[in-house]
């Protein structure tokens, strides 16, 4: 299994949960999650797959305009 391919993993599963959750924020809360616990790299390696189209979780797709990209 490549990076990619976990990374498109774990964002599927936050994602899966934070689906499961009460509200309408699921977006940012996946963003959070993401935030808090992913370095940097990882953080810009998700952004740049949801760039290209990867087929993901469409709350991970949401997050990605509140994940914190590095400089």
């Amino acid at each position: 299994m490549s990076n990619a391919e976990k990374l498109a993993r774990m964002a599927n599963q936050i994602a899966t949960f934070f689906a499961t959750q009460p509200g309408e924020d699921g977006d940012e809360k996946v963003a959070a999650h993401i935030n808090d616990f992913w370095a940097p790299p990882m953080r810009a390696e998700l952004h740049q797959m949801i760039a290209s189209g990867a087929d993901l979780h469409p709350l991970v797709i949401e997050a990605d305009n509140h994940l914190r990209l590095p400089a």
